[in-house]
């Protein structure tokens, strides 16, 4: 295939399939025909077909957008794909009216191409694709776990590369400038569907660095992590399995609260969310080759616990 046509393979087997490949005038449907060298194929592409998720006028906040992707700082209570249960109100019909119909298509519709997600309840930056040509080249960075993704947190306690609990936790591991990182693999919960849980085998590879940025006495620390790998929940299930869950989250967080006297216990019993922001986003970009980096300030309801922490 012309590298410029940007197809994947499932978008070709679906091709063959509907019928859209012809070799000497005749279709061609059969994925395991044997082909002959010198043989010629032709591939009819319609236009991206409209999709049937409903745009709808939901304010965004951009920090990047060309002919080929859009970055945007996602508000925490945000979803970001359609899915049972949030069928409206998501990212995804945000960005299609955002795009007015100005959309080359991903996979053959006129979608926004998803490379990655940050939870619902996550704040930050995610970027999205808005052509295939994007889309291949963002997924296969992701893929190549080249993407830098840095996240702040505040965590329950304080992790201490010194503390010797850390070192025995499985999976935990040491790099220069204080750095803890967790390695584990990751599979959705046995009898909880709506979790994930840490394994050593089987599941999906996972690789978390984290460092602390601030200390809030011995009750809580404000964290950076780094993802090389990208997991559903990666950075809160790693942080609970090394015992510092997130403050505020529901599914992780487990009954932990701070000492009801120490500095910002209140604001952390009421963090109606995990405490957890995507607050760096560099990559190449897909098309121009350019190096990209973006950067989301604190959201009002991050900051002001963090200043609650302080005292």
């Amino acid at each position: 295939m012309p590298e410029d046509a940007h197809l994947s393979r499932s978008r070709l087997a679906r091709l063959l399939e509907d019928g859209a490949v012809t070799a000497d005038g005749e279709t061609v449907t059969d994925p395991r025909r044997r082909v002959s060298e010198g043989e010629v194929f032709e591939i009819t592409i319609e236009e991206a077909a409209e999709v049937e998720t409903v745009p709808e006028n939901i304010p965004l906040v951009v920090a990047y957008e060309d002919a080929e992707l859009i970055v945007i700082d996602k508000p925490a209570g945000m979803v970001v794909h359609p899915a049972p249960g949030s069928p409206t109100g998501t990212l995804v019909n945000a960005l299609l009216h955002h795009f007015g119909g100005a959309l080359s298509g991903v996979g053959g519709e006129k979608r926004p191409g998803i490379v990655h997600r940050i939870d619902k309840d996550t704040s930050g930056l995610l970027v999205v694709a808005k052509s295939d040509a994007a889309h291949h080249g963002l997924a296969a960075q992701f893929a190549a776990h080249s993407v830098d993704r840095q996240y702040l947190a505040i965590c329950h306690g304080v992790p201490d590369p010194g503390d010797p609990r850390l070192k025995g936790v499985r999976g935990v591991s040491f790099e220069p400038g204080g750095i803890v990182k967790i390695t584990t693999q990751l599979a959705r919960h046995k009898t909880d569907r709506q979790r994930q849980a840490v394994l050593f085998e089987g599941g999906r590879h996972a690789v978390t660095r984290m460092v602390v940025e601030e200390r809030f006495g011995d009750q809580a620390a404000l964290v950076q992590c780094r993802l090389e790998t990208g997991r559903t929940h990666q950075i809160r299930v790693h942080m609970a399995h090394i015992g510092h869950a997130l403050i505020g989250d529901p599914v992780y967080g487990g009954r932990r609260r701070l000492k009801a006297d120490a500095p910002g216990a209140e604001a952390a019993r009421n963090f109606p969310r995990q405490a957890l922001h995507a607050a760096t986003l560099g990559f190449i970009h897909p098309v121009t080759g350019e190096e990209m980096s973006f950067t989301s300030p604190l959201p009002e309801d991050f900051s002001e616990i963090l200043d609650a922490l302080r005292g």
